[in-house]
């Protein structure tokens, strides 16, 4: 007896060793960028052009209703991490912090309209898949929080069974659901199977298979703040993991040799209050933390409050709509992964090109053709090093500054590099005109693009609700962990 009892503690351990291990230590995946798997190589002017097209697409697409999914519009400005379910191999998906559905595209895929997109990463359905039940909250989720009862009845369940709420087995599967983003969509059903992020194994992970899209063949990582993201899932089994994660972008300013090193994503990622404020290679780390707002009507953003943005001295205060989020979810700023370039409404937008513009306009001639070609503005040619202003975001909270590095905010490239005219160097303010306020009520204000979070260790700290920035050198972060 004493044996056995003894034999049982052992277990116990065990299970208590391999537990803290996979739930307590951090997860280190790694994203790669969308270009470093292209096979064309683009001028500057058409990564900026492309680039604009689809942020400027992406942050509209917010404003429409509710039911459609913002995505990301093609590959060229998005992170990709791959994810693996059941016994199917690994498949990349864009990673997005804008939105809270994970979808596959699987086999058969008919992608409508997609000659000129990149190869889909194909998933197929494991044995162990199984459909999600139409009256599970998942399915509801899925269709933008419609009653189960209404889904049920779609998918033939009898009355009775309804009103009894025992619709819940695989024999009344939740109905495909639709979603439209940018310039396509997509038709998904949901599954559930086991997600493999090695050490850990989620059990029941829930996730879409799109047989049939629109212009997009890529799937969608979501690790927005809905029941159905990554996040919200994994927190479901290990707390540790899924209340906090971030991510090192690394600063890439399109250039070849610096889009193929891998950003680290961290799930479990929790800044000690007491962690060291120098980092292996001597760099200063220090965290400015800003506080999550609220969004009725948008509950998967990561919306935070902008005060103002200065430029050199000057403070330019943000509108009202940037700084809160209003009951029907317009206004603040969305912190999100997968748009490329800052967006910010009309009347702040002017403001803050025409103060960069009085520094830098004096002194260099401006570069139409390429504002008119790119998208971008303003664009200035120059000869030897343009001296630009420092640009400093300025969020609600006490010391929640954040100063962006030159290369986050002016791009510098050559113009006529493809031999079609005058090489000349050009460098262009990467901010975006969003839209009138007008226009933008009922969705967010603004978007802080993954471009300006390029060098910052960005911490998604759900349990304290706040959104945290740090400056680093994310390819040797990278380096740190991997080998760490």
């Amino acid at each position: 007896m004493k044996t056995c009892s003894i034999f049982f503690l052992y277990l116990a351990i065990l299970q208590y060793c391999f537990y803290f291990s996979v739930s307590s230590s951090p997860l280190l995946l790694s994203l790669s960028h969308s270009l470093s798997i292209s096979k064309h190589s683009s001028s500057p002017l058409h990564l900026l052009k492309s680039s604009s097209s689809r942020s400027s697409a992406r942050f509209r697409r917010h404003h429409k209703r509710q039911k459609q999914l913002p995505l990301p519009l093609s590959s060229g400005s998005d992170y990709l991490l791959s994810l693996s379910v059941g016994s199917s191999a690994s498949v990349s998906l864009y990673l997005d912090t804008g939105s809270d559905l994970v979808w596959f595209p699987c086999r058969p895929l008919t992608c409508i309209l997609c000659e000129s997109k990149p190869p889909p990463s194909l998933s197929s359905l494991s044995s162990s898949a199984s459909t999600v039940p139409c009256s599970s909250p998942s399915c509801s989720a899925a269709h933008s929080s419609h009653p189960s009862s209404d889904l049920c009845a779609i998918s033939n369940c009898p009355l009775d069974l309804i009103e009894t709420g025992e619709c819940n087995t695989s024999s009344y599967p939740c109905p495909p659901f639709y979603y439209a983003y940018g310039d396509g969509s997509l038709v998904a059903r949901l599954f559930s199977d086991s997600l493999s992020l090695p050490p850990a194994s989620v059990a029941n992970f829930t996730f879409g298979c799109a047989h049939t899209t629109l212009a997009e063949p890529i799937g969608v990582a979501g690790f927005g703040r809905g029941r159905l993201s990554i996040p919200a899932q994994l927190a479901a089994y290990s707390p540790h993991l899924g209340n906090s994660f971030s991510y090192c972008l690394v600063s890439h300013s399109f250039k070849s040799d610096r889009v193929i090193r891998p950003s680290p994503l961290i799930l479990g990622r929790f800044v000690d209050e007491k962690e060291k404020r120098i980092g292996d290679d001597g760099e200063k780390i220090e965290f400015v933390y800003t506080e999550l707002l609220d969004n009725p009507k948008h509950p998967y953003f990561y919306s935070v409050s902008l005060q103002g943005i200065s430029i050199g001295k000057r403070n330019i205060p943000a509108p009202t709509m940037l700084r809160r989020v209003d009951r029907n979810g317009g206004g603040g700023i969305v912190v999100d992964s997968g748009t490329t370039f800052t967006m910010l409404p009309t009347k702040f937008y002017n403001s803050v090109v025409e103060e960069f513009d009085s520094r830098v306009g004096g002194v260099h001639d401006r570069a139409d053709r390429v504002e008119s070609g790119t998208g971008m503005s303003p664009c200035y040619y120059f000869n030897q090093t343009v001296r630009v202003p420092a640009l400093v975001l300025h969020f609600a909270g006490n010391g929640s500054s954040v100063a962006l590095p030159r290369r986050n905010y002016f791009y510098e490239f050559t113009d006529g590099g493809d031999g079609k005219g005058e090489k000349r160097k050009v460098g262009c303010l990467m901010l975006m005109n969003g839209g009138d306020e007008s226009e933008l009520r009922g969705g967010t204000g603004a978007i802080l693009g993954n471009y300006q979070q390029q060098g910052f260790e960005v911490v998604y700290d759900l349990l304290n609700r706040r959104v945290g920035f740090a400056k680093r050198k994310c390819a040797s972060y990278w380096d740190t962990l991997n080998h760490g």
